[in-house]
């Protein structure tokens, strides 16, 4: 009774430890990002998930992050869709601007004529019958026109307004390319991240196997139970389970990565810098939110959006002021070239607004609203940078000191596994309490993994929290 109860103990202890790695590997395999999931920061999945490929290279491609920044810059399609929004914006002021400047066109025409009064109903006139046809004529005008306003305050108004909308739009696209450095840091940290846990994985298979070969020698010497055997095995299958997630993990992210950065579809490349640690100077939240102010790029261009809205309104209200114009031709006039002889016109033109059917008022209340909208951007935006730079700050000094404990569990972690298998080996212990540590060595590589990136991670986040993404990233990863 007392063989059996030690029987159905061991298989309970069995099957906890089997549930328990099964849960480990569960968590792990979760770890890594899923492609296609929204990048933190950028507003959505597309367009900073996506890119406009390059040319295939022949071989392997190494890639560093700088490398693949770098090209997420010139190939990602959130950075290329906000540099065409430039140009739009371009073309629009261009729009505005012209209803500024002089416009000359040249028309000149010659014309041949004959016309039947009696389809016109002109018979006679006055009793007097009138010929049936008029003509042959013609008549020939050569003239160049010129047209100018002279004082518009609508069309001045919106000319600043476009302006403005053009500043906007060229802030937008640097802070697209904030964007795209977070874009591109999340999915390569992320990858490297997965290449990391490849190892650790295969360092896990690798300890399975000999705790498995161990288990079955001491089955084999009579000094342990064949549950122990088991054990290991299982213990042994679920480590290579898990290398095999990894690895599937690890080459999805490269295809995340690839998407990316715009890498050719088929493109090998390999990661170069292998989980960058490098110690972060600290920064106060005072400092850091005035660089923040003074350099987001999305700061500037909501600040430009309002002075926009807040020229349209202007531009609004003045649609119940008068307007001057000048318009003039000059050419020559006649019935033949020939004998054509000088023509002008010019004339000056105030033109008074009397009653528009309320359509200037209709003009200020659509004006008014988008001011509204605009200020109530800006304030929101101004909260979020203090809270970007706030969680990127926080961030950071959590991750930093999550890395330094991991160090420390790792070292931990693996001495226990040392002092189980000896404990095992020498008969004292099962191998229930061996298994258990293996599970605390994998636990403590995941967290030590896991801590890196999200370190890594923080810092990217604080460059864009800050603004300058760019120069941030040269500057927190240094020879990486």
């Amino acid at each position: 009774m007392k063989r059996d109860f030690r029987s159905w103990t061991h298989c309970a202890l069995l099957l906890a430890c089997s549930l328990l790695s099964a849960a480990f590997a569960l968590g792990q395999s979760a770890a890594p990002s899923t492609p296609g999931q929204a990048i933190p920061g950028t507003q959505g999945v597309s367009p900073f998930g996506g890119s406009t490929p390059t040319q295939l290279v022949p071989g392997t491609l190494p890639l560093s992050l700088q490398n693949a920044i770098d090209r997420g810059l010139k190939q990602n399609l959130g950075a290329l869709l906000s540099s065409a929004d430039i140009r739009s914006a371009r073309g629009q002021r261009w729009q505005e601007l012209s209803a500024l400047l002089p416009n000359v066109t040249a028309s000149p025409y010659i014309s041949d004529s004959k016309v039947n009064l009696a389809e016109l109903g002109f018979t006679n006139i006055g009793g007097n019958t009138v010929p049936p046809e008029l003509g042959p004529f013609s008549y020939f005008d050569a003239r160049i026109s010129v047209s100018q306003s002279l004082f518009d305050w609508k069309l001045i108004n919106n000319a600043r307004a476009s302006r403005e909308s053009l500043k906007s739009a060229e802030y937008t696209y640097k802070d697209a390319r904030d964007l795209v450095v977070l874009a591109v840091g999340y999915t390569y940290l992320q990858g490297i991240a997965d290449e990391a846990r490849i190892a650790t994985a295969e360092a896990q298979v690798k300890t399975a196997e000999a705790l498995a070969a161990q288990a079955d020698d001491q089955v084999k010497a009579g000094t342990s139970p064949q549950i122990d055997a088991l054990r290991a095995k299982v213990e042994l299958q679920t480590r290579q389970q898990q290398l095999i997630q990894a690895k599937n993990n690890f080459a999805i992210q490269k295809l995340t990565v690839a998407r990316v950065v715009g890498l050719a579809p088929g493109q090998e490349f390999e990661f170069t810098d292998k989980s960058p640690y490098q110690a972060f100077d600290g920064i106060t939240v005072e400092e850091a939110e005035r660089r923040a102010y003074a350099e987001r790029s999305d700061y500037k261009a909501a600040t430009s959006d309002l002075r926009a809205a807040q020229l349209s309104r202007k531009a609004a209200v003045a649609g119940y002021f008068p307007s001057l114009s000048f318009n003039a031709d000059y050419g020559t006039g006649g019935s033949h070239p020939s004998a054509a002889t000088p023509v002008y016109d010019v004339r000056g033109t105030l033109n008074i607004p009397i009653f528009q059917g309320n359509r200037v008022h209709g003009d200020i209340l659509q004006a008014d609203a988008r001011v509204e909208q605009s200020q109530e951007r800006l304030d929101n935006l101004r909260a979020q940078i203090d809270a970007d730079v706030r969680t990127a700050l926080l961030n950071i000094e959590s991750a930093s000191q999550q890395v330094n404990v991991a160090k420390s569990n790792i070292d931990l972690a693996e001495e226990t596994l040392r002092q189980s298998r000896d404990r095992f080996r020498a008969g004292v212990t099962d191998s229930v309490e061996v298994v258990q540590s293996q599970e605390l060595v994998a636990s403590a590589h995941e967290q030590y993994i896991s801590s890196l990136y999200n370190f890594n991670f923080a810092k990217i986040s604080l460059a864009r929290a800050l603004g300058t993404a760019e120069e941030g990233v040269k500057t927190y990863f240094k020879g990486n």
